[in-house]
Formats: structure tokens, sequence, C-alpha cells
């Protein structure tokens, strides 16, 4: 049997539009999150100040999180 030396990627980020887009909804979310997604929901939709910030809060881990994946993933040099 001969060997192959292909990589297999894992998490399906293999393809550039996917990297990319990727790497948008995680500043997305670092940058948005925080800032107007809590004044979103406590002023239009009269969501209780506490929980808006709770939920801005959540959305900043998540796209923490998700830049940290595409960093250890090699995604964004």
């Amino acid at each position: 049997m001969t060997e192959n030396n292909e990589e297999v990627e894992f998490g399906g980020i293999e393809s550039k539009f996917t990297r990319i887009a990727l790497t948008i909804i995680s500043v997305f979310l670092i940058f948005v999150g925080p800032t107007y997604v809590p004044y979103l929901l406590s002023d239009a939709l009269r969501l209780d100040y506490i929980a808006s910030i709770g939920i801005g809060a959540v959305l900043f881990i998540v796209g923490l999180v998700l830049l940290i994946f595409l960093i250890r993933k090699k995604a964004i040099a």
C-alpha cells in the first residue's frame, strides 16, 4: 500500500469563502454584540437591561471563541 500525505481539514474551513465569512461573523459578534445588541434589546424590544447586557456578553464571548478557533486552525494569518 502507498501512503497518502494529504492533510485532512477538520471543521469545514477549507474554502476561502468560509474562512472569510467566519472571520466577518466573529468580528461582527465581538464589536456589535456588547454595544448595539443590548441597546436594541432594551430600548426597541423593552427587554430588561440586565438581560440585554447578559445577551451582549454572551455574543461577545461567542465571537472571541470563534476568533480563537480560526486562529488555531490557521484560517487567519
